[in-house]
């Protein structure tokens, strides 16, 4: 079956349109099916005991001071600290029990014998079942008590400090901050066990798992669940008879003739495109080094190493956990982003040659403007989280939203960042826009790029005022959009260029490839974000779309690692083919893809294995594999590309960055097959038997044989910090030995562009 690219390029067109009818029918779905924020919360005698501003305030308590990077919310966050929904809903029912046990028996609860308890129990159950029926909120006695207790907890934690708990001096700053992010966590947990008006199950589908609060996973988890698993067998048959029926190029480096890199000459844009590669590798240095201390704080919550003890300072205070895990996720994304929006910018002469005038000029004008933003969004978020700039905090401090951290003037700024990109990269890429059909591989890089500033729009959307079930709708768009959509559609075409640029693939031959790729990873990824919205206040309609898209999403990733394989084949054709080395890199990113992403991913990804996961270190198993993999390796197998094109061949010594490639490899390896992924499944173990909250505990952290794991995470992250010691060290070591660029280039100085330009 042959298809035309301008049928795929039809089909996906359809197929974003649909993603977004889906998705924005599912906006609208949200604002009206959100927890309701009750004018106030009364208490039996009809006195007001909290109102909705409370409940915003602590909102912004909890964002401003960056809970969000210590512990979690519906299961979303760190998991460094407690979830505040799981932990509030316990306590209540802790405190509830010990109120009734007193008012009944005069005892403490544990003294009861085993029918006491059970009425007991049954009195505390029959509190918080029922559904919401608008207006205010009305405590019983016991739910009076119990928020009380609690909100005397959260000052004692929170304000004042828990060192064995990770929580620095002053984490909330006042007394009154605290009691209301207390009120803001207890609202999360009343939506949690409250039933929806006219509904079978509270507004979070009965998650968290809290047997004492009669919270427990729901029939359509499992039945969904069960059908997911049923449709992945029936896809994959599907998806393997597509790849087979449709006639797609495979890439070939025997018949080709490839260029060696001393055949191409370099312009000035791509040594300006280069200076982008230091600067991401020291950004990738920092994320790291700061990834080993966070690692380091679940053994020592408020040391490192003993250091404490000799200089009398508690690490926890200088540099809190929220803190480090703030810059390590955005100095992640940055490093990534960086790298590829110098890649982006540095093959255009490659396939064109030609260099529109001043253009390295107005990229080292972006780098400029990059380094900006990452200096002011990194330190604006320590400045406010500090307090100081007042009620400003979120627009140029920190948003405290995790992977949406930095203040919204920042993410602007990171926006313009992305139009001037798609600027630049328009003028070098003009003469194949001009020649190629809009469904073109040089159109599909800008459209790729769109995307994400389009999708990126969405994190503006709220704000601290917002209900946190809404705020997570559009946070999610954000986050998983670009994985899923746009930024992967933006490295199948990026890694097409590539290999059209290496003369493996033809443009025509690439264009078709890429457009079908893309567009497996579009029909299943984009809607596929919504098996976020299971637990986090949206309507259960989310858990079977959820179920099928996110199930699906295996198979793109199974076919991208095929294609891996295949141009692994393509390059061990020859033994004389001078690429190996970034070819290792997209190996390697194809493999944890399918791993992380995949395996692991269509793992917690199913609703009943994820009511019970949710937020757990299986989560970060999934998480670290599949970032580094889709995203970590394809950059620096790019970067070895470019540098190795830009270096005197004589000169090019490639052993640095082979010893960084299998530092990183088995480093991640045994970071998450040895430590994570087995405290995962303990975790799960825990939550299963026990209760969610159980499985989030200190108390589960500090078991011998889980303390054990995370000590045996050391040599992976030893190994992932060595390499890329080695990756920086490497770099700079290579710019003294960078190629002249050409003063006056055409496209004759290219050996692939003109073979480029004449392929119509």
């Amino acid at each position: 079956m042959e298809l035309k690219r301008k049928t795929i390029a039809k089909v996906i067109a359809a197929a974003f349109v649909f993603n977004l009818v889906v998705m924005g029918a599912g906006a609208w779905i949200a604002y009206q099916e959100a927890p309701p924020i009750p004018e106030q919360v009364v208490g039996p005698d009809g006195e007001a005991f909290v109102t909705d501003e409370d409940i915003r305030d602590g909102k912004k308590a909890f964002q401003k001071n960056g809970l969000m990077n210590h512990g979690s919310i519906l299961g979303n966050g760190a998991y460094y600290g407690a979830d505040y929904t799981a932990d509030s809903l316990e306590l209540k029912t802790q405190h509830m029990r010990t109120y009734y046990a007193e008012e009944r028996y005069g005892t403490e609860y544990e003294s009861l014998s085993t029918a006491e308890q059970a009425a007991v129990d049954d009195d505390v159950k029959q509190d918080l079942s029922g559904e919401y029926e608008g207006g205010n909120i009305e405590y019983s006695a016991a739910e009076l008590y119990a928020h009380q207790q609690v909100r005397q907890e959260y000052v004692e934690r929170y304000h004042e400090g828990s060192h064995e708990r990770g929580v620095p001096e002053g984490m909330i700053d006042s007394e009154a901050g605290a009691r209301q992010f207390a009120d803001f966590a207890m609202w999360t947990a009343w939506f949690s066990h409250t039933d929806r008006p006219g509904g079978e199950h509270s507004y979070t589908n009965d998650w968290p798992y809290e047997p004492a609060a009669g919270n427990d996973a729901t029939g359509a988890a499992m039945t969904w669940s069960v059908i997911a698993m049923v449709l992945l067998v029936a896809a994959a048959g599907g998806g393997i008879w597509l790849y087979q029926s449709v006639s797609l190029p495979e890439p070939s480096a025997g018949d080709l003739s490839v260029p060696e890199p001393g055949d191409v000459s370099i312009f000035p844009s791509q040594r300006a495109a280069l200076r982008f590669i230091p600067v991401a590798a020291g950004l990738f240095l920092a994320q790291v080094l700061l990834g080993g201390l966070l690692a380091h704080f679940y053994i020592e919550r408020a040391g490192f190493f003993g250091i404490e003890e000799i200089f009398g300072v508690h690490i926890l205070q200088l540099l809190p956990f929220a803190m480090a895990k703030t810059w390590h996720i955005d100095l992640g994304i940055l490093w990534i982003a960086a790298t590829w929006l110098g890649a982006g910018l540095f093959l255009p002469p490659l396939l064109t040659g030609h260099e529109p005038k001043r253009q390295s000029t107005y990229i080292d004008i972006l780098l400029g403007a990059i380094v900006v933003v990452t200096v002011g969004g990194l330190g604006g978020i320590w400045l406010g989280s500090h307090g100081y700039f007042g009620d400003l905090w979120w627009l140029i401090g920190n948003e405290g939203l995790e992977y949406l951290e930095v203040g919204k003037v920042w993410q602007v700024g990171l926006l313009a960042g992305f139009g001037l990109w798609a600027v630049l990269s328009i003028r070098g890429l003009k003469p194949l826009l001009d020649r190629e059909p809009v469904f073109g591989l040089a159109h599909m890089i800008l459209y790729a790029g769109g995307s994400i500033a389009l999708l990126f729009t969405a994190g503006f959307f709220f704000t601290p005022e917002t209900n946190i079930a809404v705020t997570e709708f559009w946070r999610w768009w954000v986050v998983h959009m670009w994985v899923e959509g746009a930024f992967e559609f933006f490295i199948v075409a990026i890694i097409g260029l590539t290999l059209v640029s290496m003369n493996l693939l033809s443009r025509r031959s690439a264009e078709k490839a890429v457009m079908l790729q893309a567009l497996l990873v579009m029909s299943t990824g984009v809607i596929g974000v919504s098996h976020h919205y299971w637990w986090v206040g949206m309507p259960d309609m989310w858990v079977p779309i959820g179920s099928v898209f996110s199930t699906l999403e295996l198979l793109p990733l199974v076919f991208i690692l095929y294609e891996a394989l295949g141009q692994y084949r393509a390059m061990s054709e020859t033994g004389g083919f001078p690429y190996k080395l970034p070819f290792m890199f997209i190996i390697a990113s194809g493999v944890w893809n399918f791993v992380g992403a995949g395996v692991l991913g269509f793992f917690i990804n199913l609703p009943l294995i994820n009511y019970y996961e949710h937020g757990t270190y299986l989560t970060v198993g999934h998480a670290h594999a599949a970032m580094f993999g889709a995203f970590g390796f394809l950059a620096l197998g790019m970067v070895t590309y470019m540098l190795q094109l830009a270096i005197e061949p004589g000169r090019w010594d490639g052993s640095w960055l082979r010893a960084a490639f299998w530092c990183w490899n088995v480093g991640l390896a045994l970071m998450v097959f040895v430590s994570v992924l087995p405290v995962g499944f303990l975790q799960l173990e825990a939550a299963f038997t026990g209760s969610y909250a159980a499985a989030r505990s200190v108390a589960f952290y500090n078991q011998p044989l889980v303390q054990t794991l995370f000590w045996a995470r050391l040599p992976g992250d030893t190994l992932i910090i060595l390499g890329t010691a080695i990756y920086a060290a490497d770099l700079i070591r290579k710019r003294f030995v960078l190629r002249a660029s050409e003063d006056d280039p055409t496209v004759e100085d290219m050996a692939v562009a003109e073979g480029v330009m004449s392929d119509d």
